[in-house]
C-alpha cells in the first residue's frame, strides 16, 4: 500500500496544464457572452413567448384528432415517410461509397478520394440542399425525400467505413482454405459480420432524419414544417401547440423503437 501512495505522490503534476486550458474555456466563455443581447428582447417578444406556452397548454384539438390530408396525424404520416423512404435511399447509395472509402478493402488513393467526396457531402446543410431540389423537382414532399436521402449518405458511409475497417479478416483465410468463391466469401464471411451493424446504424439514422424531415417542411419539401411555419407567421398559437405536441410524441416514441431495436441489434 505504502508503495503505491508514493508511486501516486511521485506522479508528475499538471497543474499549470490544467490552469491554461481553464483560462483559454473561461476566455471564450465571456467572449460568446457577447452575442447576447437582452436588451434587444422588446415587450411583444414576451408577450409573443406568453401565447406559444398558452396554445401549447391548449392545443387546437380539431387541427391535432384531425384525419383528413390537413390534420396533424396525415402530416406526421407524411414525415415519417419522408424520413423513411430517404433513409432506405440513402443506405443503399452509402454502402458502396463506404466499401470505396476502406482501405482495407480498395486501394489508398481511390479511398481517400471517396472519402473528400463525403466530406463535401456532409458539409452542405440539409436547408440548403432542400432549397436546391426544390428548385429542380418543385415544393412537395418528393424533394423532402432526395434531400433527406442524400444528407444521409455522408454520416451512414462514415459510420459504415469504420465496420467494415474493423472487420475480423482472418475469417477470409480460412474460407480461402477450403476453396470458398468470392460470393460465398462475402455471403457468408462479410454479410453475417456487416449486416446488424449496418442495420442498427440505418435505424439511428432514421431516428435523426425524422427531425431533419420536420425541419425541411419549412422550405416546402413536405412534411410537417411548412403548417407549423404558416400557423407561426399567422399566430394561430393553438394550432401551433397542435403540431408541437404531434411532433414530441412522434419524436418521443420512434426514440424508444429505435433504443430498443438498435439494442437488440447490437446485443444479438
Amino acid at each position: 500500500m505504502n508503495a503505491i501512495e508514493k508511486q501516486l505522490y511521485a506522479s508528475p503534476r499538471n497543474n499549470s496544464y490544467m490552469y491554461i486550458i481553464t483560462g483559454i474555456l473561461l476566455v471564450l466563455f465571456i467572449w460568446s457572452l457577447s452575442a447576447v443581447h437582452l436588451e434587444n428582447m422588446e415587450e411583444s417578444g414576451l408577450a409573443i413567448a406568453k401565447s406559444i406556452l398558452f396554445g401549447i397548454v391548449t392545443p387546437d384539438l380539431d387541427l391535432l384528432l384531425n384525419f383528413t390530408t390537413q390534420g396533424v396525424i396525415y402530416l406526421l404520416v407524411e414525415t415519417i415517410a419522408i424520413a423513411f423512404l430517404g433513409t432506405i435511399i440513402g443506405t443503399i447509395l452509402a454502402i458502396p461509397l463506404a466499401f470505396l472509402s476502406a482501405s482495407n478493402v480498395v486501394p489508398k488513393p481511390v479511398a481517400f478520394l471517396t472519402r473528400l467526396l463525403l466530406i463535401f457531402i456532409r458539409t452542405i446543410p440539409s436547408l440548403v440542399y432542400g432549397l436546391m431540389f426544390i428548385r429542380v423537382t418543385g415544393p412537395g414532399p418528393f424533394a423532402g425525400v432526395l434531400t433527406v436521402a442524400l444528407i444521409s449518405i455522408g454520416m451512414l458511409a462514415k459510420l459504415f467505413v469504420d465496420a467494415i475497417e474493423d472487420l475480423d479478416t482472418s475469417i477470409f483465410e480460412s474460407m480461402t482454405s477450403i476453396g470458398c468463391t468470392s460470393f460465398e466469401k462475402i455471403r457468408y464471411g462479410i454479410i453475417p459480420q456487416l449486416f446488424a451493424m449496418f442495420l442498427s446504424i440505418g435505424i439511428y439514422r432514421f431516428d435523426m432524419n425524422l427531425r431533419e424531415a420536420s425541419i425541411l417542411g419549412l422550405v416546402g419539401a413536405g412534411g410537417i414544417g411548412a403548417p407549423l411555419i404558416f400557423a407561426m407567421n399567422a399566430y394561430r398559437w393553438n394550432e401551433v401547440g397542435s403540431i408541437l405536441i404531434g411532433l414530441v410524441v412522434l419524436i418521443f416514441i420512434v426514440e424508444l423503437w429505435s433504443n430498443h431495436s438498435r439494442t437488440k441489434l447490437i446485443r444479438g
